[in-house]
């Protein structure tokens, strides 16, 4: 992406409703994505394109658009080891297809960074209940980290969670299982072991929920369906 564009396209965002409380915002979103060092070029390719592919699926499409009056607030970032968190879209309003437009051509554009190789899971989820305390006005506020491994750097998740509950965040995990076909298929036993991980550890706030992916193949479908169950209990019709 060249400065000129990329300045551009940030502008855009921007314009879209980055900064504070949002007014009429029903939800403000925050993806938190694994780029840790277990996680290759390609898989982090898979990633960045599957939830390209999930937030223009037709139903979470609909949802994110179902109250311009009262949008979605999204913002994207990645996460790595304790240094190594940066923010890939800002606070943007949905509050039509083209700022939905703008989000994917920065996701569609964005390149792998260099990152340290650790997984500082606590961290992230700091990281990210401090972006989401700049939408207080927004009437919930989520968290989404997606995860392939356990914690290995700085704070245990279950010695921040509780903290950042109280503040009245939820926070859900997209746990992504091995690639590779194991004997016996072991990928679900591997999977389900992490997932109670996660839903022990990291999970917290009414209706938290562990959304597993098999595999970062399977990442645009189970970001797809994350987003629907989160999305569709905070669609409401449009006032007149």
């Amino acid at each position: 992406m060249t400065p000129l564009r990329a300045l551009c396209l940030l502008g855009a965002l921007l314009c879209g409703g980055a900064g504070e409380a949002v007014a009429g915002c029903r939800q403000a979103l925050a993806l938190g994505l694994d780029v840790s060092g277990s996680v290759d070029l390609r898989e982090y390719r898979l990633q960045i394109d599957g939830l390209i592919t999930a937030l223009n699926a037709p139903e979470v499409t609909r949802l994110l658009l179902s109250t311009p009056s009262a949008p979605v607030a999204l913002l994207v970032y990645e996460w790595s080891g304790p240094a190594d968190q940066a923010v890939l879209v800002p606070w943007t309003r949905i509050d039509g297809p083209e700022r939905l437009a703008d989000i994917s051509m920065a996701l569609a554009e964005t390149e792998r960074r260099d990152a340290t190789p650790g997984t500082a899971l606590g961290i992230a989820m700091e990281t990210g209940a401090r972006y989401l305390d700049e939408q207080k006005g927004c009437w919930t506020r989520t968290l989404d980290i997606s995860g392939d491994g356990r914690s290995n750097l700085g704070p245990r998740p279950r010695d921040v969670k509780d903290a950042i509950g109280a503040r009245g965040i939820t926070i859900n995990a997209l746990v992504i299982g091995a690639d590779a076909p194991a004997i016996g298929d072991q990928r679900h036993v591997e999977i389900g072991e992490l997932s109670s991980y996660f839903r022990t550890e990291v999970i917290t706030g009414p209706d938290a929920f562990v959304q597993t992916a098999l595999g970062f193949e399977d990442y645009a479908a189970a970001m797809t369906a994350k987003l629907k169950r989160e999305l569709d209990g905070l669609a409401i019709s449009e006032l007149q």
